[in-house]
């Protein structure tokens, strides 16, 4: 019995190995406790995860609409979905209402217009655009600064307001604001290590941005979008807004698991 696991132990350990795969290893997803209040935060290694946005199906030309949606066509193509959230704001007509790039291409530019009701959070300024760019780096920039870097983006979404500006909060925040809502961010804390974060009940700005600050060790981060924004993770499910609140999103963030 010996001589016969001393003959199959570089066997077995060549299988072990050879199982810890990127596509099996778990996304690093925990819920976190800050201030008193709870948030589902996930970190995601653009070294290992490639994050992609997702709008419209690509054969029918049909907005997913729904993280669901999105999961049943990646299903279809071999692919499991291991994370997803929604992705910037949108307008009447659940079309992105900023810049939005996918895979390279522009379909929406980028909105510099200022000061319109209409577009609620997004009209607080300075709002901001979340870019991964061909090289696979990623930052998050005010919508001002992302035009004067002049630079292509693979994938790109516009929202607004910005949370945080070079360290600091934006100056709009009202610490006891009684604006409270469910809410979704995303920062970039290196160029290859993003954050996107939910709470899991109603905060206001102020307190969001500071747990972007804080306690996720942030510089420049974006608001995504309030009271119907939800994180998936693979075998955790849904965390965010209930679902009685989520309606049609126009853009989603995704990493699928390769076959």
């Amino acid at each position: 019995m010996r001589r016969l696991l001393h003959v199959l132990w570089p066997w077995l350990l060549l299988v072990g190995v050879s199982g810890c795969t990127p596509d099996a290893r778990a996304l690093d997803s925990a819920e976190l406790a800050f201030e008193g209040q709870t948030y589902r935060v996930v970190h995601l290694n653009l070294r290992h995860e490639q994050l992609s946005l997702h709008w419209r199906e690509p054969q029918s030309g049909q907005p997913f609409g729904s993280i669901e949606t999105l999961r049943q066509w990646g299903e279809r193509r071999g692919q499991r979905l291991l994370f997803a959230a929604n992705a910037g704001i949108y307008d009447h007509k659940f079309a992105p209402l900023g810049l939005y790039v996918e895979d390279g291409k522009t379909v929406v530019p980028l909105n510099l217009a200022h000061g319109n009701p209409a577009s609620g959070n997004f009209s607080l300024l300075p709002n901001g655009v979340f870019v991964v760019y061909p090289d696979g780096r990623a930052a998050v920039r005010t919508s001002t600064a992302y035009k004067a870097d002049g630079k292509a983006a693979r994938w790109a979404t516009q929202s607004g307001p910005m949370l945080l500006i070079d360290g600091k909060l934006n100056e709009q925040f009202i610490d006891d604001s009684a604006s409270m809502k469910w809410r979704s961010g995303v920062c970039a804390r290196t160029p290859t290590e993003v954050v996107f974060a939910v709470s899991e009940t109603p905060v206001n700005f102020h307190a969001f941005g500071r747990l972007f600050r804080d306690k996720l060790g942030c510089r420049d981060a974006l608001y995504l979008d309030g009271s119907i924004s939800q994180l998936y993770v693979d075998g955790e499910g849904y965390a965010g807004a209930p679902a009685f609140m989520v309606k049609p999103y126009a853009g989603i963030f995704a990493v699928f698991a390769e076959p």
